[in-house]
């Protein structure tokens, strides 16, 4: 059967109307701005500086055709995807959501899109994340924490510019920033002391994270100047969870061990070991003052209002977001970290 002789199956002609329009290209944005298409990728990749009224000039012809870049014919041409890699820990953590905010924060304006990746804190699964990113051919990566070695990170960075949280490690595509932890821990627990604790309880991070074992030791080291004794039976284990500060708490009532104050690891933490305080009708403050860490934008907002060691979360992501720029050969202004701080508020009070 002949099928284009059957007059029900004949192709209708398709409106002129109806027609996809043929894709802006940087040739109809030079035509339009009166530049040179040379001009047009110099603008769009910032590879050169360009008189102010050319710029002008084809930014509004961008605006006017609604021009959009082709990244896949841009990658092949320059060899760079406009892309960085970002390993976090966990995606549902306020701490890597608030890191999250700043490094989004740092990229805005440069062209470069995200693609994040959790490695769960598994040594393994985050170098296997790392190695899915640069199959992907990414331009840059941002390693937030974790347990990857050194000799690790300074193996990726052999391959591009790396920026890495929570260590300190460089090199010459390396860069890192590490915050005191030992110093915070020992605001938290000096604050208790001058407000006349004694016994004063820990919940501990987890043992296989070295900000964790800072904080504890910036604990003692507080109780050592004070000359208070480290009781071991007031130092109960977290997991910097919620859930983990709730069952530390409950076992640390349950021990029947007398105390007047806790510092908790982490912001987590102390939020469950108050719902456990909450649930034996502890009061806080009036029974038991609570300090935190990390100053979580939850902690200004709960009844009453958590105390809590300031660490600049938002201004590590900013930091890490500005520094692989720089590796990447992109002007930016340096960003200073602020020291940790403590936000005093309404969970601790003088006994």
């Amino acid at each position: 059967m002949n099928l284009h002789r059957n007059p029900s199956l004949t192709t209708l002609p398709v409106s002129p109307d109806l027609d996809t329009p043929a894709a802006v290209t940087v040739l109809d944005v030079a035509r339009a701005a009166g530049v040179s298409p040379s001009t047009v990728s110099r603008i769009l990749n910032g590879t050169a500086r360009v008189a102010a009224d050319k710029r002008a000039a084809v930014e509004a012809a961008i605006a006017k055709l609604n021009f959009r870049p082709n990244l896949f014919a841009r990658s092949l041409k320059t060899g760079t995807t406009m892309t960085v890699g970002i390993v976090t820990q966990d995606v549902e953590s306020p701490f890597y959501g608030r890191a999250m905010k700043g490094i989004e924060e740092g990229l805005s304006g440069s062209g470069y899109a995200p693609i994040i990746v959790s490695g769960h804190w598994n040594a393994k699964e985050e170098a296997e994340r790392v190695e899915l990113l640069m199959a992907r051919r990414i331009d840059g990566l941002i390693i937030l924490t974790g347990h990857l070695s050194d000799e690790q990170v300074r193996a990726f960075a052999l391959h591009q510019p790396v920026v890495a949280t929570g260590r300190q490690v460089d090199g010459p595509q390396l860069r890192s920033c590490q915050l005191d932890q030992e110093m915070g821990g020992y605001l938290a627990t000096r604050h208790l002391i001058n407000l006349g604790h004694r016994r004063i309880a820990h919940i501990t991070g987890p043992q296989d994270h070295d900000d964790a074992q800072q904080r504890l030791a910036g604990y003692r080291r507080a109780l050592q100047e004070a000359g208070l004794a480290a009781d071991a039976a007031l130092v109960v284990q977290g997991d910097f969870m919620e859930s983990g500060g709730l069952m530390a708490m409950s076992r640390l009532i349950d021990s029947g061990e007398s105390f007047t104050a806790v510092f908790a690891a982490n912001d987590q933490s102390a939020y469950g070991a108050r719902m456990a305080l909450y649930r034996r009708g502890v009061r806080v403050p009036d029974d038991v003052s609570v300090v935190g860490f990390d100053d979580l934008p939850a902690s200004a907002y709960l009844t009453p209002p958590l105390t809590t060691v300031r660490q600049p979360i938002y201004e590590v992501g900013l930091y890490a977001a500005r520094t692989l720029l720089g590796l990447m050969g992109h002007p930016v202004e340096p960003i200073t970290l602020p020291p940790m701080e403590l936000v005093v508020r309404e969970t601790t009070r003088r006994l």
